[in-house]
């Protein structure tokens, strides 16, 4: 088990950009940090009105962006260009090289995301891309799967035996989560609110990994929201 604490994260002020890391990433450098399995990146990521990244390459990476606060505008190489908004997930699967750009939409507020980079399972694949809504009220006290390696429940797809759910859990509601692939280790962060798992109390922006389990009891202490990362411990 790892446990992160939200203060204990890697920051970076650029001033149209303050970042928060929860692993090795650019100028933040920390060898106990360097990932969770495949789970290679999580930035918390809160960009000035209509500023942003500038055309930029990646290849061989699964890139997830889910907006917390705010609209993203997105660009790339493949010829998609969209917006992506709170309830939205992204996935890009950059294999063998793509470029793209990332912009707040708005000229008068922030967009704070949690941009994802995941290790893929294969090398050099043809470049994807998916975008999808995901309802609120399907998250409400239970799980919702939004990737996944098949695009289960019409979840996006990412190239990796990786599983990403949602959850709203209201104070003084419980929920159990059971492990899908038993070669996998889940990843929490608490985006909102206070939680509980097994012994364990989790803060808003806090982090927790566990390796070996087959059932995790989660309970809210005060509302809370948060995203469960299940990956393969080895890529």
């Amino acid at each position: 088990m790892v446990f992160h604490e939200a203060s204990s994260r890697g920051v970076a002020d650029h001033g149209w950009l303050n970042s928060h890391h929860t692993f090795s990433f650019a100028n933040y450098y920390n060898p106990e940090r360097m990932g969770f399995g495949v789970l290679r990146v999580i930035n918390d990521d809160i960009v000035a009105p209509s500023m942003g990244f500038g055309t930029h390459p990646h290849n061989n990476m699964e890139i997830i962006s889910i907006p917390l606060r705010g609209c993203l505008k997105h660009k790339d190489t493949m010829g998609n260009e969209t917006i992506i908004s709170v309830g939205e997930v992204q996935a890009m699967s950059a294999g063998t090289g793509i470029m793209h750009s990332e912009y707040n939409h708005s000229d008068s507020e922030e967009v704070n995301f949690l941009q994802i980079w995941i290790i893929p399972k294969s090398q050099n694949i043809k470049p994807s891309y998916s975008q999808k809504k995901f309802s609120k009220e399907q998250r409400q006290n239970r799980l919702q799967l939004v990737v996944s390696p098949d695009g289960r429940g019409d979840s996006v797809q990412i190239h990796q035996e990786a599983f990403f759910h949602l959850l709203d859990l209201e104070s003084g509601k419980s929920i159990q989560y059971e492990r899908i692939n038993p070669d996998n280790g889940l990843y929490i962060l608490n985006l909102e609110g206070e939680v509980n798992i097994g012994d364990k109390l989790l803060l808003k922006h806090d982090g927790l990994g566990i390796e070996d389990f087959s059932k995790l009891s989660i309970s809210a202490n005060k509302s809370a929201r948060l995203l469960l990362m299940e990956v393969p411990m080895a890529s």
